[in-house]
């Protein structure tokens, strides 16, 4: 647009050019003509000048709403990134829980089920392996022995050595003392339901049939 005034201006110059041959008069008159040149000019850089302030105006108005808009932006993917952080904290911690949840209803059933299975186990060796009479076995004791002695059903001895291996599995031997009647060991050590320690013949643990 500057460029185009600048054109008129040149173009509108030629009349005065020409016009500096007249005398008198027209010189006042083609003065007047100049300085209304030179003003309209003026004004219409004054309006470029408004133009152009107002378009920067505009231009700055604009930055700042992107900026703003970023800065909101960049705020929203910084609030998305803490929440996905801490959803898969509790995704995490959920399925912790919901597995220890899990465990922990095994370990009560399979509880349950050694409850049930000892029960089980120690009606049928009551009926079918029963401790001997008293009278008869303080007669096959030597009378060194102590007759007070009470001994221990086979029941009670597999419930021991069960326990022992459950929980003391690094050392699940269980120490023979006059309690256990000889022939309940034997039976044991001989079906190959226990074992001897390698060292101590006194002392037996539970086969391990689960490894």
């Amino acid at each position: 647009m500057l460029k185009l005034m600048v054109i008129n201006f040149l173009c509108l110059g030629k009349p005065l050019n020409r016009g500096a041959k007249f005398v008198g008069a027209q010189k006042t008159e083609s003065g007047d003509w100049f300085r209304g040149i030179l003003q309209k000019l003026d004004h219409d850089l004054e309006m470029v000048l408004s133009a152009v302030q107002a378009k920067n105006k505009k231009l700055k108005e604009d930055f700042k709403r992107e900026q703003e808009w970023l800065e909101e932006q960049q705020q929203l993917i910084e609030a998305l990134n803490v929440t996905e952080k801490e959803m898969k904290t509790q995704v995490i911690q959920f399925s912790e829980e919901r597995a220890f949840q899990g465990l922990k209803s095994k370990m009560l059933k399979i509880k349950a089920y050694k409850e049930e299975i000892l029960s089980a186990l120690g009606e049928f060796l009551e009926e079918h392996f029963p401790l001997p009479d008293k009278d008869e076995f303080v007669k096959k004791k030597n009378s060194s022995d102590d007759p007070t002695i009470q001994l221990v059903t086979l029941h009670e001895i597999l419930e021991n050595l069960i326990n022992k291996l459950m929980d003391t599995p690094h050392d699940p031997y269980l120490i023979i003392n006059s309690s256990f009647w000889p022939p309940y060991i034997e039976l044991l050590l001989r079906y190959g339901i226990a074992l001897r320690h390698p060292e101590d013949p006194n002392r037996i643990r539970l086969e391990a049939f689960h490894q």
